[in-house]
């Protein structure tokens, strides 16, 4: 009796493939996050990240009952994962580091610190003092347990800014918006950037020091609410100011339930909100959801 061959499983689409393929609203789409926290932890991280310990979700806890946004963040690189940060060859604890970051208009700021036990984060001042560093922060989502995509996404992208930057790079925990891998976040003004390469990273992160953004690129800002950040997105395509600091938000007006009026420093911008068709938009979903987009109503700029 002949068996018949069992077909061949067909694999599932990763979600940021299928996401550039339909083209998603990529602006407005930065996850909130006026201030933060970076903790280094060399991993492995499960697909909570907080929950790799009981110190670190008090942590996590502590942190977002103050509005601080938590992530942990390790060094590129497996050998430099395993054997350079994080404290993870047993019994030589090594002196890990953290960072406050405020990504607030007007306080943009980074403070470095570090520790050796986990439990010391507890007492660490989420208001921090003194002189920050000058130094940006990019932070690239290479959370693999909680979506494939930011690993097999992030991980090139992080080798390079890495390459380039030493020092100045990290590989982070989860931060929205996986089928926008690889996801790029600069600190410490919290720009989200998304669907990047290798290449374009590289010129995201050099526009970030001269002062720039790319829209093309660009999420928005965590400091932002959606509607701001996509506001935002639109004047800068009617003005084309790329300027880091342009079209600072001055006030939000809300018209309706979807409808709302952002005044800028160069720019009023009414946009309405919608929703996406359905669509598979994380790799680990089972379903399709909707995901939010805003159209532009009107706009009006300062006479040249």
């Amino acid at each position: 009796m002949t068996v018949p061959a069992r077909a061949a499983a067909v694999p599932k689409p990763r979600c940021a493939v299928t996401a550039r393929a339909r083209g998603d609203q990529l602006f407005g789409t930065a996850s909130p996050g006026e201030r933060w926290l970076l903790i280094e932890h060399g991993g492995p991280w499960p697909r909570r990240a907080f929950d790799a310990s009981p110190e670190l979700l008090r942590v996590a806890e502590r942190s977002t009952a103050v509005g601080v946004r938590a992530v942990l963040i390790r060094r590129p690189g497996r050998a430099r994962r395993a054997f350079g940060s994080g404290g993870v060859v047993p019994g030589q604890p090594e002196s890990r580091a953290y960072a406050v970051v405020d990504a607030r208009p007007g306080r943009e700021g980074v403070w470095w610190g570090t520790f050796f036990e986990e439990r010391e984060l507890l007492d660490v001042p989420l208001e921090p003092t003194g002189p920050p560093s000058r130094e940006p922060v990019h932070l690239v989502c290479a959370h693999g347990r909680h979506d494939t995509c930011c690993a097999v996404e992030g991980r090139p992208v992080a080798a390079a800014l890495d390459a380039a930057r030493r020092g100045s790079t990290w590989e982070c925990s989860h931060v929205g918006g996986d089928r926008f891998s690889a996801n790029l976040v600069l600190l410490p003004h919290g720009l989200y950037y998304g669907t990047l390469d290798p290449n374009s990273a590289l010129a995201v992160a050099e526009a970030y020091r001269a002062g720039r953004v790319v829209p093309p690129y660009l999420r928005g800002r965590s400091a932002f609410p959606p509607a701001v950040q996509a506001a935002q997105h639109y004047a800068r395509l009617a003005t084309g100011d790329d300027s880091l600091d342009a079209l600072t938000p001055l006030g939000v007006e809300r018209l309706d339930d979807r409808t709302t009026r952002v005044r800028l420093d160069g720019a009023t911008v009414t946009v309405r909100a919608g929703w996406s068709e359905p669509a598979v938009l994380t790799c680990a979903a089972d379903r399709p959801q909707i995901a939010r987009v805003f159209e532009q109503v009107t706009i009006s700029t300062p006479a040249r």
